[in-house]
């Protein structure tokens, strides 16, 4: 289970990212994660994995406080937290499976990670994850040979090397067409489940969420003004989300 009290994110000029954010996620739940932009989305998943440093507040997994954490065991922590880019974050030139093994890198040694020498285990247990997410056969094909929702499975299939029990998930449909938009979803709602992963899934397109969250969350102005089931995410919760410009947009 993942939880943040209190999470607040200042710079140094300009209104609070993050202010006061209060997030419980359970296992097995996937949150949609929406809002206009500038709203703190994507500061907030940044924040429970620390690739952006929260200013005040918590971040505990499963009891572990990430906030609390050294740089060490915050170097350990992250195995747990998966994160799944919206640009990708492949190795343009390597084999997919090259990149999918790279989610083990926090697991081996610096040296077999310098040379690809994984474990056997490590190696069938890519091959499963690639079948799982419809890309077997591709293990050989380099990564800046694939299609963009390819691209997304092989991000969704390296996160799970990771073994992770948390799924950080940043605008994963945004450069995809709609179809492929839908099945990248399906595969994350899927998969949550299967593994009793929780997830927050920032993402702009508000059907989607809709169709795929068990919860969506609405972030304005880096404060939550919506947290509820899909159904309770009424034309007046859109208008308080994002204002009645956009919504009437």
């Amino acid at each position: 289970m993942l939880r943040l009290t209190g999470l607040t994110k200042r710079y140094d000029r300009g209104d609070p990212a993050l202010n006061g954010v209060d997030l419980v996620v359970p296992d097995g739940e996937v949150v949609a994660l929406i809002g206009p932009s500038g709203a703190g989305k994507s500061t907030l998943i940044r924040c429970t994995n620390r690739l952006v440093e929260p200013t005040s507040g918590s971040v505990e997994l499963d009891g572990e406080v990430i906030t609390a954490l050294s740089s060490a065991g915050l170097r350990v922590a992250r195995r747990r937290m998966g994160m799944i880019f919206q640009e990708f974050a492949l190795i343009e030139r390597l084999t997919v499976m090259e990149n999918v093994l790279s989610g083990r890198l926090g697991y081996v040694g610096f040296w077999a990670s310098w040379f690809r020498r994984f474990p056997p285990e490590d190696v069938r247990q890519a091959f499963h994850y690639l079948d799982r997410v419809g890309l077997a056969g591709f293990e050989n094909k380099r990564a800046d040979a694939l299609s963009g929702g390819q691209r997304q499975r092989v991000g969704i299939a390296r996160a799970l090397m990771q073994s992770p029990a948390l799924l950080l998930v940043d605008e994963p449909t945004a450069s995809l067409d709609p179809r492929t938009s839908r099945q990248i979803m399906r595969l994350i709602l899927e998969l949550c489940g299967e593994r009793g992963l929780a997830a927050i899934v920032n993402i702009h397109d508000v059907a989607l969420a809709r169709e795929f969250a068990h919860r969506i969350v609405g972030l304005r102005k880096g404060v939550v003004v919506f947290d509820g089931k899909p159904e309770a995410l009424t034309p007046d919760a859109l208008t308080t989300i994002y204002g009645s410009e956009e919504t009437d947009a």
